[in-house]
């Protein structure tokens, strides 16, 4: 393939920048913008191991003095000719040394191509292929994990088994078919059919996994709601580390929904702080309530946040009370895990009791009840334990076989329908043969969550992903 290249490192100035190359030619061009201490031509340096020397411009000028590297083909991470450029990471330096690269014969890597590559060339499987990108976007140490582990053909040996007992059963039906002079035993519809469970059973197993997978890459979308003034604010900001949303004892503070990212228990929360809900003449106030309750609406957690066990100079009025339970059964009718919030625990000094049901049919409690303090941290801990429960992270050992996205979920879920609807026509009574095309199309499934058999527009949209110079 022709020669790429591109900065792999960040726009910012850095101590260290690198660029890299990949394809035909890529020794030689190295060697018009790579001068070796050792005096010793840049294609015969000893691969994969840093060598010392100056990094030229395009007129062949010193501009730094850094460390440079090949990788032969086959072994190298596109399974071309590639070769990696270190320099200290100042902007102008880098891009002086990639002009070179171009006046010597490369081209501007598009993003992805040198992953791309390494797909094309049988490097890596799809599956991993996208976990260098989630593995370059990882928030939390567990998703680093996972996408680490799915990079090292995790996924891919999961998978495996299922395809080759597809793979098996197909053939078989073929041989008989195209080779009936052979002396080629029938097919049995016992075996196939339990071969057909063994396949089923697997992809269910992953199926079963994949909510905790999406988690894992994407976080929890997490409304936290609340009566003007509970605390739903200072919440956000204790849980985020600094002061995040504005908090005053006005009611009616938070306008608009404010979001932040953070980590609560090993779960990645993507918090979204609320206006207080309640009615209100307050034209700006009344457009922060709607978005509030769209935020609620379109949650995957929510956080109930409730002053009411604070023991005030002036208790609640019987009308901020209804407001609260109306809330309360707003929450309980989402169909949405929720968690009881008592907040100012250093106000009031107890623990969140249970909430009791609101008479309602249709209403679903808290996951969860706690008390805590968002000035002083008391009870932080017991939220953070809710939230692990509700998501739990699930064994070490499965890091790496977990579906991260709706792409090889909806893959996986068309492989396992296509395996259990063979199944049942076997088991109904029909021919082995029946079966045929369904384990084919379960293959084809497989194929396209593995890059097998994915279609142009499916690997492009996997590699649209991706950062210039990965």
């Amino acid at each position: 393939m022709d020669l790429i290249a591109a900065i792999a490192t960040g726009a910012a100035a850095s101590a260290i920048g690198i660029v890299r190359l990949s394809g035909d030619g890529c020794s030689a061009a190295c060697g018009r913008v790579f001068r070796p201490a050792n005096g010793r031509p840049f294609g015969e340096q000893e691969p994969r191991k840093l060598v010392m020397g100056e990094m030229l411009d395009s007129r062949g000028r010193v501009i730094d003095r850094g460390m440079a590297v090949r990788f032969p083909a086959p072994r190298s991470y596109t399974g071309e000719d590639a070769a990696e450029l270190h320099c200290h990471g100042s902007p102008v330096v880098l891009r002086e040394l990639l002009s070179a690269l171009f006046a010597a014969g490369a081209r501007q890597a598009a993003a992805g191509e040198f992953t791309r590559r390494a797909f094309l060339n049988g490097r890596m499987d799809l599956t991993q292929a996208e976990a260098v990108i989630d593995l370059i976007d990882a928030e939390t140490a567990a998703a680093a994990r996972n996408a680490a582990a799915q990079l090292d053909g995790g996924l891919r040996r999961v998978l495996e088994p299922v395809q080759e007992t597809l793979l098996d059963i197909a053939s078989r039906f073929y041989a008989v078919v195209d080779y009936p002079d052979e002396d080629i035993r029938d097919v049995n519809p016992a075996e196939v059919s339990a071969a057909l469970g063994s396949a089923e059973d697997a992809l269910t197993r992953l199926l079963a996994d994949c909510r905790r997978g999406q988690v894992l890459k994407h976080g929890v979308r997490t409304a936290i709601v609340g009566l003007p003034n509970a605390g739903k604010s200072s919440l956000l900001n204790a849980l985020a580390g600094y002061d995040r949303a504005i908090v005053t004892d006005i009611p009616g503070t938070t306008r608009d929904t404010v979001e932040e990212s953070v980590l609560c228990g090993g779960v990645l929360l993507r918090l979204v702080d609320t206006a207080g809900l309640r009615e209100t003449e307050d034209a700006v106030e009344k457009l922060g309530v709607e978005r509030s309750r769209r935020a609620m609406e379109q949650a995957e957690l929510i956080l109930l946040v409730s002053d009411m066990g604070v023991d005030m100079e002036q208790p609640r009025s019987q009308a901020y009370r209804e407001d609260f339970h109306h809330l309360l059964a707003q929450v309980g009718r989402q169909k949405t895990p929720w968690v009881y919030v008592a907040s100012k625990r250093d106000l009031s000094g107890r623990a969140a009791g249970a909430l009791g049901a609101v008479g309602d049919p249709d209403w679903n409690g808290p996951a969860a009840c706690v008390s805590l303090s968002a000035l002083t941290g008391q009870g932080m801990e017991d939220l953070a334990e809710a939230v692990a429960a509700l998501f739990p992270a699930g064994p070490p050992g499965e890091a790496g076989s977990l579906l991260t996205d709706r792409r090889q979920e909806d893959a996986a879920r068309r492989a396992r329908d296509a395996v259990r609807r063979g199944r049942a026509a076997l088991d109904s009574g029909l021919t082995p043969d029946a079966v045929l095309t369904d384990a084919e199309e379960a293959l084809n499934a497989l194929g396209e969550l593995t890059g097998r058999t994915a279609r142009e527009e499916i690997v492009s949209a996997v590699f649209s992903r991706f950062c210039v110079g990965k």
